[in-house]
């Protein structure tokens, strides 16, 4: 599975977490979690959660305190998955 399919999948894992929609609209590499998309800290944890079920990953502690930026998740479960 590329990088850009893992994007397009976690926008949309995201999208239900996210209180402004339009922003997802120019969604880019570089945008934090938190502070750009305004997703609080306690469904960060329900993202990762999704995250796990949907590809069948386990994502440790530490792992998830590098997922700050959408280019960061991409890049952890990208090779969560490769270690498949």
């Amino acid at each position: 599975m590329d990088k850009n399919t893992i994007q397009e999948q976690l926008k949309e894992i995201i999208a239900v977490y996210v209180p402004e929609k339009e922003i997802l609209d120019n969604l880019t590499l570089e945008y934090d979690l938190i502070n750009d998309l305004k997703i609080n800290s306690a469904h960060i944890v329900d993202i990762v959660l999704d995250v796990e079920e949907k590809y069948d990953i386990m994502i440790e502690d530490d792992a998830i305190m590098q997922m700050g930026t959408i280019g960061q998740a991409i890049d952890i479960i990208h090779g969560k998955v490769l270690e498949k």
